[in-house]
């Protein structure tokens, strides 16, 4: 375990930005990460996992502490359930892959999203009609100051859309080392009926999936339309879908009849965010080597040398626009450094 200086992040978030840390160490394992908290206590320390949601907009003046903690088994099941815990620093689909290899199913809809198993329960991610919170059992979560483990069930996490305690009054206090997850193990809850899944598998003439073909359509519709770090750099959907009051969405409606919505509540609706970027016409459209993707409305992209400030002002003009042409605020999904 060896802490540099100057130190590039460039391979370290899915956006490509170069960004230079104060200094950087990894580590591998809770004895290593317990040492380097208690050692640097007083220091600025920047956790950080696969760097898929965030935005670099300058350099990190900190100790950025890099969350490489592999490892996945079973704890217990039964005839039914499976209960399944992962480390923080495992990618995400490769868990996913590796469990739907053992035929556990509720975290199919989520295939391919980018980033790692710690960082999940942070921001509640989720995909095609599932959310971590709907198979999230507890994690176990370091807290800083004082190098204990701590472990949060579920309804201790304070679930929200793309919400949780950890971003929110427990900020910056903890380091999730690893999650459990409960897993069917048959009578597996397909669910087909959000976005473009049921589509994508009459295709291939599938009338009765099993959660490995849901996983492959998710696989395929997300490959159609998102670009590969790897290749592209990116984060994913930059954007959360807007939740407005009814009122604000249908005094909204009656000058843009087309606009769709989902119901979440009594008096509240869902705006996809992508149709209202599509429609403001950011859509493919490039400034300099900052752009919006030309598939997907919701992703902004790099395509070599933008800075992160650079794609931060694209989405600040995408927000203003929002706002200006339907009176709909949308707030980043990612987290601006």
């Amino acid at each position: 375990m060896q802490i540099e200086h100057h130190f590039s992040l460039k391979k370290y978030n899915t956006f490509g930005i170069e960004a230079k840390a104060k200094s950087f160490v990894e580590v591998t394992n809770t004895n290593e990460l317990a040492q380097i908290l208690k050692e640097n206590q007083n220091e600025k320390l920047f956790i950080l996992g696969g760097g898929s949601n965030m935005l670099l907009t300058k350099d990190i003046d900190a100790l950025v502490v890099h969350i490489n903690l592999k490892g996945k088994k079973i704890l217990k099941e039964d005839d039914d359930f499976v209960w399944v815990q992962g480390n923080a620093g495992e990618n995400w689909h490769e868990f996913v892959l590796w469990n739907l290899e053992q035929n556990f199913g509720g975290i199919e809809n989520m295939s391919l999203i980018p980033g790692n198993v710690g960082t999940t329960p942070i921001q509640n991610i989720g995909a095609y009609g599932a959310e971590i919170k709907d198979t999230f059992v507890s994690c176990e979560a370091m807290r800083i100051d004082t190098q204990e483990i701590e472990i949060f069930t579920n309804a201790e996490c304070k679930f929200g859309y793309r919400e949780s305690i950890f971003k929110n009054e427990a900020k910056n206090q903890y380091v999730i080392t690893s999650v459990v997850f409960k897993l069917t193990k048959k009578n597996h809850k397909i669910n087909t009926s959000y976005g473009a899944i049921d589509m994508e598998l009459a295709k291939h003439n599938i009338a009765n999936p099993t959660i490995k073909e849901v996983s492959n359509a998710v696989i395929a519709i997300r490959q159609s339309k998102l670009p590969d770090p790897k290749e592209l750099g990116n984060s994913g959907s930059f954007f959360k879908n807007p939740i407005v009051p009814k009122e604000v969405y249908e005094k909204a409606h009656v000058q843009f009849p087309d606009m769709p919505h989902y119901t979440v509540g009594e008096n509240e609706v869902k705006v996809p965010a992508g149709w209202l970027i599509e429609q403001a016409g950011f859509k493919g459209k490039r400034f300099g080597d900052a752009g919006v993707h030309t598939l997907q409305a919701l992703v902004l992209v790099n395509y070599g040398n933008a800075t992160g400030q650079e794609i931060l002002n694209v989405s600040k003009d995408i927000q203003k626009t929002i706002l200006e042409k339907y009176g709909i605020s949308i707030e980043a999904e990612v987290n601006i450094i």
